[in-house]
């Protein structure tokens, strides 16, 4: 098949498009640039730059390219800036996918993966979340995600496209330095941004329900993540009409002060963090339950978060070359 992969100039994108390629499947990249790097995207995949608003340009996409699947990556995913820019969210992250799936339906593409998130979840009052645990999200960004699957779904059920939603908790490491998280809006490279500048890691909140009083969290490597990209297409290939939700994650939860003095160990630092105060729609504590991936697909994580920042940090060192402790 030849799937193709919006936002796939993206930090996880690029990660699925090296999967993809490594499990034999063609690629095609679309991605506006606005947080994607061209120089992400092999030679030897067609790049498109261009919006998920641009019903014309995704159609031509699909059609010149005989695109057959479709994984959709591409959105705005910040908690905080959603908060305060909710217009801009639901626009980009849910208008932007109805446009797509108008184009993909005219085009009579079979399969669409959607890129969905654990925001979905809120701050659900249990240990493991599983995919039938209530959806309340907390945030503007989180109700996009909720509304995509929705959307998804009912349109999947309308023409017979194959689609799965699936839930990603937070996401770290690399496959390989240069496909590393630049951007600081997730915990590991804020960390290493903070430490690599000579200040203190910050902390949102350390008044929360948890043992240590910080956000408890479900780490997955983003190599981990972008098998189960592939894992899921193949499942989607292989039954027409299915219809999947499923979380992605390890079940294991870690403490943001955990993950810190995990950071600082690794890389040499020895900088303890500061508190500020909390940041608007982050729930106290949200771990996934991956059984139902592994019972239906076969897949599990084999990276641990030790495996995440290390291989994040050689990343970080090598667009930040004199950030190593060595």
């Amino acid at each position: 098949m030849t799937w193709l992969i919006t936002g796939g100039a993206g930090y996880i994108g690029a990660h699925v498009v090296r999967a993809m390629r490594e499990a034999g499947e063609q690629a095609v990249v679309y991605d506006d640039l606005s947080t994607g790097f061209a120089e992400r995207v092999p030679p030897e995949v067609p790049l498109v730059v261009g919006s998920t608003l641009d019903g014309e340009l995704l159609s031509r996409t699909l059609t010149e390219h005989a695109v057959t699947g479709v994984v959709h990556l591409a959105a705005k995913k910040q908690v905080g800036e959603s908060v305060d820019l909710p217009l801009h969210y639901y626009r980009e992250n849910v208008e932007g996918l109805r446009v797509l799936l108008e184009a993909v339906t005219a085009a009579s593409v079979s399969a669409f993966v959607f890129s969905s998130s654990a925001a979905v979840y809120g701050m659900p009052d249990v240990d493991l979340v599983t995919e039938e645990t209530p959806c309340a999200p907390m945030s503007p960004y989180g109700e996009t995600k909720l509304a995509g699957e929705w959307l998804v779904r009912a349109t999947g059920r309308a023409t017979g496209l194959s689609t799965a939603s699936l839930r990603y908790f937070n996401v770290a490491g690399a496959a390989a330095p240069e496909l590393a998280d630049v951007g600081v809006s997730n915990l590991v490279p804020m960390v290493f941004e903070k430490l690599t500048d000579d200040a203190a890691p910050r902390i949102f909140g350390d008044d929360y329900p948890t043992p240590d009083g910080t956000c408890v969290r479900d780490y997955i490597h983003v190599v981990d993540l972008a098998e189960a990209h592939v894992v899921t297409a193949r499942a989607l290939q292989s039954s027409p009409g299915t219809d999947l939700t499923l979380n992605i994650g390890r079940g294991e939860g870690v403490s943001v002060r955990e993950m810190i003095d995990r950071i600082n160990a690794l890389t040499g630092y020895d900088r303890p963090p500061v508190t500020t105060p909390r940041r608007p729609g982050d729930p106290a504590r949200v771990v996934a339950s991956a059984d139902r991936i592994a019972t239906e697909l076969g897949w599990k994580a084999r990276y641990d978060v030790e495996d995440m920042i290390t291989s994040a940090w050689s990343g970080w060192v090598r667009h930040h070359p004199g950030a190593s402790r060595s």
